[in-house]
């Protein structure tokens, strides 16, 4: 009885792996736009190349609770070619399942009267796999009736437009896993995302001359579950931030950080309004963010050999 027990649940595990929503969700979404929407890559970053990571312990103290590793290099290289280009990558662990995905983006700029349109496509791979340490009545982990470790990768791809204006707000939309993979073995399907993201940059609030306030709001969807977060931001002397993040029916995200010269760090706290709330201690995710200014080319004057 408890064999098939142990089965049974295996077996609801993976079939909530096929149909759950499968897409990060990050309480620091405001520094990750260009891994769900390919047009944001380089868009007003001005021959600046940028490095940020992002690690979540989600659900603190839940076995087998998501653990996630993001890192993003991006940059704005006009001087070389129209528009910017970056390289995405983000790991997730579930339990027993990982997921990794890389993807090389490239946006083209179109610079209008009043801002910056990014049209971009990124391009990677996208794997999943699943490493199971069964423990079982019997003591045989190698029960043929038990799934076993198998890892499968696929080709997969993303589009987005995204638009930058020059008086503080951006707006895009985007899809990714555009070819919504099928891996046989492991009988998952890599549902297609649809993203919605839009934000304001309120310069001096209140006439506050050294008070910035940063909204932002993100929408996404599988088309069987939709979540959406949105996110407010003081900054202070554009050096130390404070706010919250709300996502949807999940949590209540704390952050603060601070920014100087190149650098951003930042650290984020989620309060868990789910089903969990009971047993999980919240969500810790941490921000770490580099920027270095492409410098311009070196001045050369031609001299008459004469005056030498």
């Amino acid at each position: 009885m408890r064999t098939k027990l142990l089965i049974i649940s295996a077996l609801c595990f993976i079939t909530s792996m096929s149909y759950a929503q499968q897409n990060k969700m990050l309480t620091h979404f405001i520094f990750d736009k260009m891994s769900v929407n390919p047009g944001a890559t380089g868009v007003g970053m001005s021959n600046t190349v940028c490095a940020t990571t992002i690690y979540r312990n989600q659900w603190d103290r839940v076995n087998g609770a998501p653990t996630s590793a993001l890192l993003n290099l991006e940059g704005e290289l006009s001087r070389f070619l129209p528009g910017g280009v970056g390289l995405s990558f983000y790991h997730d662990a579930i339990g027993f399942a990982r997921q990794n995905n890389v993807v090389l983006n490239y946006s083209y700029h179109f610079p209008l009267p009043n801002g910056t349109l990014g049209v971009g496509a990124g391009l990677g791979l996208v794997s999943y796999g699943m490493n199971p340490n069964w423990v079982t009545p019997d003591g045989n982990p190698e029960d043929p009736q038990l799934p076993q470790g198998v890892t499968e990768a696929n080709f997969d791809a993303n589009f987005g437009v995204y638009y930058l204006d020059n008086a503080g707000w951006y707006a895009g939309l985007s899809t990714t896993h555009i070819p919504a993979s099928e891996l046989e073995q492991l009988n998952f399907n890599t549902a297609r995302h649809y993203y919605a993201m839009g934000g304001y940059l309120y310069k001096s609030a209140f006439d506050v001359t050294n008070l910035d306030l940063d909204f932002n709001a993100m929408l996404r969807t599988e088309l069987v579950k939709f979540s959406g977060e949105l996110n407010v931001r003081a900054i202070w002397q554009d050096l130390f931030w404070a706010g919250a993040t709300y996502r949807v029916e999940d949590a209540i995200g704390i952050m603060a950080g601070v920014q100087f010269s190149s650098f951003r760090i930042g650290y984020s706290y989620d309060i868990t309004t789910n089903a969990l709330q009971t047993i999980s201690r919240g969500s810790h995710e941490i921000l770490l963010k580099y920027c270095y200014p492409i410098p311009p080319p070196p001045v050369t004057i031609s001299r008459n050999p004469r005056y030498l």
